[in-house]
């Protein structure tokens, strides 16, 4: 029982309603086909025993005449002779008449039996081409309806691999914030020299305008005519400025 039960679920699985539609049109054509030979065949002998019903038919009448002429001659005995067998040939013939009869009646019913099956088969075919249509139109609706909703395995697959890239993208990225944070912060060392801490970027911002500053009084001393002395006093004061400056750092730091 259960392995009949596994073979029927399997085989209803396997079963494609269009592939069997089309094997019952053929098997419906088969069965049209040995029909209409069994009309031809029949048709055949009944053909066959009208020729034969000719032949004695014919017969018949040639003894007839032959009696005919015997008599005339005054040769009763052979014109008995030729009655006598003339006779016979007549039982043949209603026999032969008889069966032609019969055969003539079985081949209308096939003729009108392979009519009404051709009929049945035509019927058959428009409606087999209107189910495997919709079953088609079904099929493909399932199909598109499945894909949308990501239902079916094709597309559960591709959602699944998304769904994975995206957590790689957003495990990538936080890691990548956590490193930035870290140099920035100064828990860990760039080799390259290219990130710096907040004290580095503050000293590297007083150095830069200690050196504008001492370019401006250079070029204001160079306008006044000053002398090289008057320079070098303007570059003392400039130095002790900055001097000044960093003194005064430590205690932003401190606030920050």
């Amino acid at each position: 029982m259960i392995f009949r039960a596994k073979a029927n679920k399997a085989l209803d699985r396997a079963e494609d309603p269009r592939e069997t539609l089309d094997y019952s049109y053929q098997k419906q054509l088969e069965l049209l086909q040995k029909v209409r030979r069994g009309v031809a065949d029949v048709a055949t002998s009944r053909k066959r025993l009208e020729l034969q019903l000719n032949q004695l038919q014919g017969q018949s009448s040639k003894l007839e005449d032959q009696g005919r002429k015997a008599l005339a001659l005054g040769r009763e005995d052979l014109a008995r002779e030729a009655l006598s067998r003339r006779a016979a040939l007549q039982q043949q013939v209603t026999d032969l008449e008889t069966q032609h009869a019969t055969l003539q009646g079985e081949e209308e019913k096939l003729t009108l039996a392979a009519q009404r099956l051709q009929a049945k088969v035509d019927a058959f075919r428009t409606k087999k081409e209107t189910i495997k249509a919709t079953y088609t139109a079904a099929q493909a609706q399932t199909r598109i309806g499945e894909a949308f909703t990501g239902i079916s395995e094709e597309m559960g697959d591709v959602g699944l691999a998304i769904q994975r890239a995206e957590d790689k993208t957003q495990q990538l990225q936080a890691r990548a914030g956590a490193i930035d944070e870290l140099l920035a912060s100064g828990a860990l060392d760039d080799p390259t020299g290219t990130a710096k801490d907040d004290i580095a970027a503050e000293l590297d911002r007083i150095s830069g305008g200690s050196d504008v500053e001492l370019e401006l009084q250079r070029m204001k001393a160079e306008l006044a005519g000053g002398s090289s002395s008057s320079q070098q006093a303007i570059e003392g004061g400039a130095q002790d400025g900055a001097q000044q400056s960093q003194q005064s750092s430590p205690h932003k730091f401190d606030k920050q």
